[in-house]
């Protein structure tokens, strides 16, 4: 079992508490996945309800990137960029200018593991403090440092011990509405982290800013939800309720509400099933159409980057529901990462193609600005 530090707070992770607060008392679950049940909506190409927005045609903004692999903007609108195999981190104007703000020390990549998620403090007019999730030699974990007149500060890491692995390193960061940051785990291929309380592996976390457990977590700990194989994106609507993509295994692929304590099920489950103890996702895919990645809300509609499915798929939203997903740029810009609302109200999108699994074109990577209509 891995050692979870918490810089600055002394505290570890209790297993038997958080255990009866986010599994009510359950015994442990079996791997046997249950049986499927048929999702509620079946994703369709091309065919926008009528009154959605639509996306119209992507342009590039910058080119010859290197597995770009987060977005966040900053309040002069300008975005940093996280390479994950370089470490390096670039400041992207919007007229496409770029900065290499310099390699993040620390930063161990490998496999899906590197420079992963980036974030702005809510704050960062007066305080310049920004986030970055990386892969160390030990560990995946959440650092802070400041960023002023494009020159990076020294790191404090603020929450250690993540598990790493050649593969499910999660690494996506975002601060919430409520001014928490939350963190995208994954289970490195131990599926049994997934559902060990005492683990940070496969799980979404709420910490503060200074990265200590948020009020109101269920057992005051980081642990905010369990049961998640690889969580890749992280987006909030316009009523405050928080979405997840998730990687599953060899069938479905996930986009989840995610509500605290809750349990989504992995590995005793990969995409709908009929225990009662776990949380069913609002939809899945069968993985050939998704792996579905960075996760964005715009215009009344999430908006999913597909790495294997080499598509942007647009989700339908009402109260909380999905309707019948759209897919567009099938098999046109190859593997999807990063998708990000901009100021603007556009789409930035950033292709894959690079990570080793991709077939590059002559200007891969790149960022795309897709308009929505």
């Amino acid at each position: 079992m891995r050692t979870i530090g918490m810089s600055g707070t002394g505290v570890g992770l209790a297993a038997a508490t958080l255990a009866a607060a986010l599994l009510g008392g359950c015994t442990s679950v079996s791997p046997t996945r249950t049986a499927q049940t048929p999702p509620p909506v079946s994703p369709a190409p091309d065919s926008p309800p009528p009154g959605s927005a639509v996306a119209g045609t992507p342009r590039d903004l910058v080119t010859g990137l290197s597995v770009p692999w987060a977005i966040a903007f900053l309040p002069s609108r300008d975005a940093l960029v996280t390479e994950r195999d370089t470490a390096h981190l670039l400041r992207i104007t919007p007229d496409g200018q770029r900065t290499d703000l310099g390699r993040v020390p620390g930063v161990a990549p490998s496999g899906e593991g590197g420079l992963l998620g980036v974030a702005v403090s809510p704050s960062y007019a007066t305080d310049h403090l920004i986030y970055l999730y990386y892969t160390s030699a030990t560990d995946n974990r959440l650092v802070r440092l400041t960023l002023d007149n494009d020159k990076l500060g020294p790191e404090q890491p603020l929450l250690t011990g993540a598990p790493k692995g050649e593969n499910h390193n999660g690494g996506r960061i975002a601060f919430g509405p409520d001014g928490m940051l939350y963190i995208g785990t994954g289970e490195t291929y131990h599926t049994d982290l997934a559902q060990n309380p005492a683990s940070l592996g496969g799980k979404i976390l709420r910490v503060t800013p200074e990265g200590k457990p948020a009020p109101g977590n269920p057992a005051n700990t980081p642990v905010w939800t369990l049961g998640h194989r690889n969580v890749q994106g992280l987006a909030w609507d316009d009523a405050g309720r928080l979405y997840a993509t998730e990687f599953g295994q060899d069938r479905f692929d996930e986009v989840n509400l995610v509500q605290k304590g809750q349990n989504y099920g992995w590995p005793a489950v990969e995409g709908f099933g009929k225990n009662p103890r776990y949380t069913n996702p609002l939809l899945t895919w069968p993985v050939s159409e998704a792996s579905p990645s960075g996760l964005a809300y715009a215009n009344g509609s999430l908006w999913a980057a597909a790495l294997r499915g080499s598509r942007l798929w647009q989700i339908p939203l009402k109260n909380g529901k999905v309707s019948t997903p759209i897919a567009y740029y099938t098999n046109t810009y190859g593997r999807l990462r990063a998708v990000v609302r901009a100021p603007d109200g556009n789409l930035w999108v950033t292709t894959s193609n690079k990570d080793n699994r991709g077939t590059p074109k002559p200007d891969d990577d790149r960022i795309l600005v897709i308009p929505l209509k």
